[in-house]
């Protein structure tokens, strides 16, 4: 109807911390001019959606796939997920040393070429691999039940994986702090570059202020939050969700910051040095209205 607020879609995966940053834009802050529609969908569908039709107005993406989706959308300095020393799994049903992986003939399970995790995995391994890509939620089950003889698990996973009988082999973020001194930037969150022209000049930064608010809210009404994350949980206990949540939503959700920034350029410049991603030239972040800056350069090859 004439007059009514506009809604902006926003996609996210159907976890515990994408979920715990968002739910204060259903009516527990002030969102302005906007109304938000939140669209739950699997990280890999959310990556292929932003690359063939872009039609989310906002929503998470692998910082895998940015640099495939950059004239489309930009960066906001909020909503990342970082692994500061720790990220994605890869694991396998009996001990080997991080050499193994590199064994021809190994058929390792993923949750999508275009995710953070495959191309970690990838510059981790340091070859290619044979992989099978599957839905994030079965890689335990197939690896324990002799599909994959070892899988990248992300999400809860990263927590949950000993009680299915499974073995780290290794840390990606850890490997990656260790090669880099740097944490790993997993997903980001990319708004619409278009915004501005459809609904006025300093619309992607009036977007991402309300965003960074969301994500304070639920920070300073973390009870709250949590008892919402937990439908998006898949039966993990409160405590277990409460320290995922806790891993991934933090000081750098709020603001990637100089370090974080630095950290995307390094690892795409290295994906595009593999082969693995085109080179994403600057690295667009998006900064609230009462920020000064509205592009952060990240890194250029």
């Amino acid at each position: 109807m004439p007059g009514e607020n506009p809604t902006l879609t926003i996609g996210h995966s159907p976890d515990p911390d994408d979920a715990f940053m968002w739910w204060p834009l259903d009516g527990a802050i002030d969102t302005g001019r906007f109304r938000f529609r939140a669209v739950p969908e699997d990280i890999e569908s959310l990556n292929r959606r932003a690359a063939e039709s872009g039609d989310l107005d906002i929503t998470a993406i692998s910082m895998h796939t940015y640099a495939r989706v950059r004239d489309r959308y930009a960066l906001t300095s909020c909503g990342a997920s970082v692994g500061d020393g720790f990220g994605p799994k890869i694991v396998a049903r009996r001990p080997h040393d991080r050499a193994w992986l590199a064994s021809p003939g190994l058929t390792i399970a993923i949750p999508g070429e275009r995710t953070t995790a495959y191309l970690a995995a990838r510059l981790c391994i340091g070859r290619a691999f044979d992989f099978v890509a599957m839905p994030f939620e079965r890689i335990m089950d197939a690896v324990a039940g002799g599909e994959a003889d070892a899988g990248v698990v992300i999400h809860e996973g990263q927590l949950t994986y000993g009680e299915s009988g499974l073995t780290l082999i290794a840390d990606l973020g850890a490997w990656w702090k260790e090669r880099t001194g740097l944490p790993l930037p997993l997903g980001a969150n990319a708004i619409r570059r278009d915004l501005d022209a459809r609904f006025g000049a300093g619309t992607m930064r009036e977007v991402t202020g309300i965003l960074s608010r969301s994500i304070e809210h639920a920070l300073a009404h973390r009870a709250e939050g949590v008892a919402y994350a937990r439908g998006f949980a898949r039966g993990l206990p409160e405590a277990t969700t409460d320290e995922f949540i806790s891993m991934y939503v933090n000081e750098r959700t709020i603001d990637l910051g100089a370090t974080g920034a630095e950290a995307v350029g390094r690892l795409l410049r290295d994906g595009a040095s593999a082969g693995l991603c085109p080179d994403p030239g600057e690295i667009d972040l998006v900064f609230p209205l009462s920020g000064t800056e509205t592009r952060q350069t990240a890194g250029k090859s």
